[in-house]
């Protein structure tokens, strides 16, 4: 009798070794490698850039760094805002590097770019920075995810406010590429749905310095609201240029259709307050998002979230929770198991939509007076919570073809 136990006892741990090695094996290359691909130098880098690789790290620490057995990995690059170098690094990645998600890419013709190489080589895409419509529209993929704001929750939210205070009349000072365009076309269609009208429209080239020649277009204009469609150092330099011609105080209102806290920061409260917008995170705005945001600006230099890098952990995280569940990183499973899955967490509670857009609510905000702020990073006052099925668009009417 205790000769037969003892096999059975060896029978039994025998079993529990090869389902662990089986539950391993489920894991390509034994590894869950994760590519933050973002701005790291330029004028999005404080948005995404180093924190982003940081709130993806935050993520996988939760896992204790491996999953199944298979180690989770986080590796970045610096896409320069480039399209062809965005896909390229996508490429190698892949092929190369067998990394199985790519997440953030701020800049939208990086992320379409990105969007088009994850799509036919079957790796999960974790949208967090960018901003275009079309890549849960007719750029969609079964292994994209888009994750933390769009340019239709920006229109939804900020120029909606606007427009209802009466402010009708607007002026499009846009930057000139896929974001850029998408931002202006959803916000000039917000303003015209709500009988406003836009005036007109002028391009800037990404990373402008020189604001002047399209700020006095705009201000000769007479609209009663220049909408900035830009981001980061784009918006920083539009807004402190705008002060320095007055625009303000001649009666015009500014419009920073997307800013971000970094952004608020770089301004200081003199210059920005005042200034509605749309975000999809603040770091203060409940005991749960403080503590996690307290842990990040201790690795980030004392520096705050902005949505995006909230967003790269919130996304990442529900990835590897899906990967847990199926016990495995094969990529069709893990896309099917990520939308089935709700979304709680710190950032938002949630549901992804067939075209792998993130359904959360999003919140407008006023920048505070100097006299408000309390502290650091005390910038906000929540004006109003969007409800999800106002911020972002019915998946029906995304020109999304995985929607039926």
């Amino acid at each position: 009798m205790r000769t037969i136990l003892l096999a059975g006892v060896a029978l039994s741990s025998l079993g529990t070794a090869l389902a662990s090695g089986a539950a391993q094996a489920q894991m390509s290359d034994s590894v869950v490698k994760i590519g933050v691909l973002n701005d790291r130098s330029g004028i999005y880098a404080d948005l995404a850039g180093e924190g982003s690789a940081i709130a993806a790290r935050m993520a996988a620490e939760e896992f204790g760094n491996a999953i199944g057995g298979a180690k989770i990995e986080i590796i970045v690059g610096d896409h320069q805002n480039k399209a062809d170098i965005a896909a390229n690094l996508a490429r190698q990645w892949v092929d190369t590097e067998k990394v199985d998600v790519v997440a953030d890419v701020p800049n939208s013709a990086a992320a379409l770019a990105v969007q088009g190489i994850t799509k036919d080589k079957k790796r999960i895409f974790l949208m967090s920075g960018p901003g275009s419509t079309d890549l849960t529209g007719k750029s969609c993929s079964p292994y994209g995810f888009h994750w933390t704001y769009d340019n239709h929750a920006m229109a939804a939210g900020t120029a909606r406010a606007l427009v209802e205070q009466g402010k009708k009349s607007w002026y499009m000072v846009t930057a000139d590429y896929a974001f850029g365009h998408s931002l202006e076309n959803e916000t000039t269609t917000m303003v015209k749905q709500l009988g406003g009208k836009v005036n007109g429209a002028v391009r800037h080239p990404l990373g402008t310095s020189d604001f002047s020649s399209f700020l006095l277009q705009a201000q000769g204009s007479g609209a009663q609201v220049i909408g900035l469609a830009n981001a980061g150092g784009d918006t920083t330099n539009a807004v402190k240029q705008a002060a320095e011609f007055g625009i303000t105080q001649g009666g015009q209102s500014l419009a920073g259709l997307l800013l971000f806290i970094t952004d608020v920061h770089a301004l200081g409260l003199q210059a920005a307050q005042g200034l509605l917008l749309t975000d999809g995170f603040y770091w203060d705005q409940d005991d749960a998002k403080r503590a996690w945001s307290k842990a990040f600006m201790a690795k980030n230099g004392g520096k705050a979230p902005t949505m995006v890098q909230a967003g790269v952990y919130s996304a990442v995280k529900h990835y590897l929770k899906a990967v847990k569940e199926v016990g495995s990183d094969d990529p069709d499973k893990v896309a099917a198991k990520m939308k089935e899955l709700p979304v709680d967490d710190m950032f938002a509670r949630g549901k992804v939509a067939a075209n792998g857009r993130m359904f959360h609510d999003m919140y407008l905000a006023q920048v505070k007076a100097p006299a408000e702020s309390k502290g650091a990073w005390d910038y906000y006052k929540i004006v109003k919570t969007i409800p999800a099925e106002q911020a972002f668009l019915d998946p029906k009417e995304s020109g999304c073809p995985l929607v039926k």
